[in-house]
C-alpha cells in the first residue's frame, strides 16, 4: 500500500511538472488591429489578441474573415485608460460564465453575453480576447493562461481540469464560489485594517498642519508675555519648531521609508518573511491574518480536491494562494511529506503552526473518503471567526481611536492654552 501510494503520488508530481512546463510554454500574446470582408462581404475591422500577425490572420481565417490588414494596437503614452481589473471583477465574471453555461449557452456566445452587460471597457476587452482565441480552437484554460495578471494557475488548472472532465460549467460554479468567498474574506481584512489606518493618517495630517500653521501663532503672542512658560508647551514650540524646518525632508523621509519597506519585502525573501512572521504576533490583527489564512487554506484545498485535482498538486495551488511566507513554505513541506506517502493530517500535525480543528478534520475526511467536505466546513468555521474578529474589532477601535485623537490634537491645544490660563490666574 506503501509502495502503490508513493508511485502514484510521484506520478502525480510528474504530471504537475508537466502541466508547469506546458502552462510555461504559452507564447506571450499581442493586442492587433485588423480590416477585412466578412463571409457576407461586409467590411469589418476590429482587435483581436494574437502572437504574431500571422496567427492573427490565422485565427481571422477560421472565423471566416478576408483579412486585408493587421498591425499591432500602440500602446498608450501613459499607461492604460480606463477603470483597471480587479480581482473582485474576475469573480463577477466566474459567475457570470458559470450561469451561462448552467443554461446551456454555449461558450463562445457567453463571452459576448457577459462582455456586453459590462461597463468596464478593460474588463470587456480582456473577456473579447479570451472569446477570439477560444473560438479560434485555443480551449478555454490555455486562453486563460495568455492573461497570468488576471488569472493565476489555481484558476487555470481548475478551467482545465473541468475540459478535460467534460464538467466545465460545475467547475466553473466550484471556481466561482471559491472566488467569492476569498474576496469576501479580503473584504473582511481590508475593512479591519483600512479604517484605523485612514484615520491615523488622518489625525498625523492634521497635527503637522497644526505645528506648522496654528503653533507658531501662538509663539508670537507667548513672545510677548516674558514670562517663563510650561515644560509641556516649550516642547511643543519646539516640535513646531522642527516641524516648520523640516517639513519637507520628514516628508520626503516617510514617502522613502515606504517605498524602500515595499521593495525591500519585493525583493528580499528574506526580509519578507520576517515581515510576514511579525505580523502574525501583532495584537488582534495578527489573529484576524491568522484566522484568514486558515480559511484560505481550507477553501482553496477544498475546491482543488473536489475538482478531482491530485492531492499533491492541490497543496502546490494553496501553498501558492496562502498569503503569507511562512504558511507557504511549511504548506510546501506539508506537500513534499504526502508525496512520500504520509497522510496529510500527520503531515500537518508534524509541522506544528496548524490549529488541531484542522488536522483533526483533515483526519476524519481521509479516514471517511470526505475530505473537500470536511475542509469545507473547516473553511465555513474560520471565515465566520474572521467575520466576527472583524466585527469585535471594529467596536474595540472606535474608542482607541477617539482617545489616539484626543491625545494629539487635544494635547496640542492643550499646550497652547496653558499659559493663557497660567496667566489668568496671576491676574
Amino acid at each position: 500500500m506503501a509502495l502503490a501510494s508513493t508511485t502514484k503520488s510521484i506520478s502525480a508530481a510528474a504530471k504537475a511538472k508537466t502541466a508547469a512546463v506546458k502552462a510555461k510554454q504559452v507564447p506571450t500574446t499581442n493586442t492587433y488591429t485588423y480590416k477585412g470582408v466578412d463571409k457576407r462581404g461586409n467590411k469589418i475591422q476590429g482587435e483581436i489578441n494574437g502572437g504574431s500577425p500571422t496567427i492573427v490572420k490565422t485565427l481571422l481565417a477560421k472565423q471566416g474573415i478576408s483579412v486585408r490588414s493587421v498591425s499591432k494596437k500602440a500602446k498608450p503614452l501613459f499607461g492604460s485608460s480606463g477603470k483597471s481589473i480587479k480581482p473582485a471583477d474576475i469573480a463577477i465574471f466566474s459567475r457570470q460564465m458559470a450561469t451561462m453555461m448552467k443554461a446551456g449557452v454555449p461558450l463562445v456566445q457567453a463571452f459576448d453575453i457577459v462582455a456586453d452587460g459590462l461597463e468596464n471597457p478593460n474588463l470587456k476587452k480582456l473577456i473579447l480576447q479570451i472569446r477570439d482565441s477560444v473560438a479560434a480552437g485555443g480551449g478555454f484554460a490555455n486562453s486563460l493562461r495568455e492573461h497570468p495578471k488576471y488569472f493565476d494557475d489555481l484558476f487555470c488548472n481548475l478551467v482545465d481540469a473541468g475540459e478535460q472532465s467534460g464538467a466545465l460549467e460545475t467547475m466553473l460554479d466550484r471556481i466561482a464560489t471559491y472566488k467569492e468567498k476569498t474576496e469576501a474574506l479580503k473584504a473582511k481584512i481590508k475593512k479591519a485594517l483600512t479604517y484605523p489606518i485612514a484615520v491615523v493618517i488622518v489625525a498625523i495630517i492634521v497635527t503637522g498642519i497644526l505645528l506648522v500653521k496654528v503653533v507658531p501663532q501662538f509663539a508670537e503672542t507667548f513672545g510677548s508675555f516674558g514670562a517663563e512658560l510650561p515644560a509641556f508647551t516649550l516642547f511643543v514650540l519646539h516640535l513646531s519648531e522642527l516641524a516648520q524646518a523640516y517639513w519637507l525632508y520628514i516628508l520626503i523621509g516617510m514617502v522613502a521609508t515606504g517605498f524602500c519597506f515595499r521593495e525591500a519585502v519585493r525583493r528580499s525573501q528574506a526580509f519578507a518573511y520576517l515581515v510576514d512572521k511579525y505580523i502574525l504576533k501583532l495584537p488582534i490583527i495578527g489573529q484576524i491574518i491568522y484566522l484568514s489564512i486558515m480559511a484560505r487554506f481550507a477553501r482553496t484545498l477544498a475546491t482543488t480536491f473536489a475538482a478531482g485535482v491530485p492531492l499533491i498538486d492541490a497543496l502546490t495551488s494553496v501553498a501558492g494562494a496562502a498569503g503569507n511566507r511562512i504558511y507557504a513554505n511549511a504548506i510546501i513541506k506539508v506537500r513534499d511529506d504526502v508525496s512520500t506517502g504520509i497522510q496529510l493530517n500527520t503531515a500537518l500535525k508534524a509541522k506544528a503552526i496548524f490549529p488541531t480543528l484542522l488536522v483533526q478534520m483533515s483526519a476524519i475526511g481521509e479516514e471517511s473518503g470526505a475530505l473537500d467536505a470536511m475542509l469545507d466546513k473547516v473553511a465555513v468555521y474560520y471565515e465566520e471567526a474572521v467575520d466576527n474578529m472583524v466585527d469585535s474589532l471594529t467596536s474595540l477601535l472606535e474608542p482607541m481611536i477617539m482617545s489616539v485623537l484626543g491625545i494629539l490634537v487635544g494635547g496640542l491645544m492643550i499646550a497652547m492654552y496653558l499659559p493663557i490660563f497660567q496667566l489668568g490666574q496671576v491676574v
